[in-house]
């Protein structure tokens, strides 16, 4: 299974540079699974640089995987990973229902550097 993080997704309907990383796990739909706070964050990015429609298309990708909602027990599991990797509350969630199904977490984040079951991607330079 994996869990990709918002910044993988924006990267890869972006077209950037690491897009190529993020597309083969994209694709493989069936190991794909989406919380639903990084429609929330991709949602946020794109809409300020892209028409609604385009942006809700990009969306409809997402909802291709299996979309997972942030539960009680997730949001109490993600405050718990949040105090130790000292992460960011979004962050946090994904991260968290990442481990919950023994999934592999992809980003280009480097807040999630060297986590474990997680793959980083560094951007690259400017």
């Amino acid at each position: 299974m994996n869990v990709v993080d918002s910044s993988g997704w924006i990267e890869f309907f972006r077209a950037g540079a690491n897009g190529p990383v993020f597309k083969p796990i994209i694709e493989d739909r069936a190991r794909l699974l989406v919380p639903t706070i990084a429609l929330f964050e991709v949602h946020r990015v794109l809409s300020r640089s892209l028409p609604a429609d385009l942006a809700n298309r990009c969306l409809d990708v997402m909802r291709l995987g299996r979309v997972l909602d942030l539960t009680d027990a997730r949001a109490v599991a993600a405050s718990h990973i949040a105090a130790l990797h000292k992460l960011a509350m979004a962050d946090a969630a994904m991260y968290a229902i990442a481990l919950e199904f023994g999934a592999t977490f992809w980003t280009q984040d480097v807040d999630y550097q060297g986590l474990p079951d997680v793959r980083y991607q560094a951007k690259p330079s400017a």
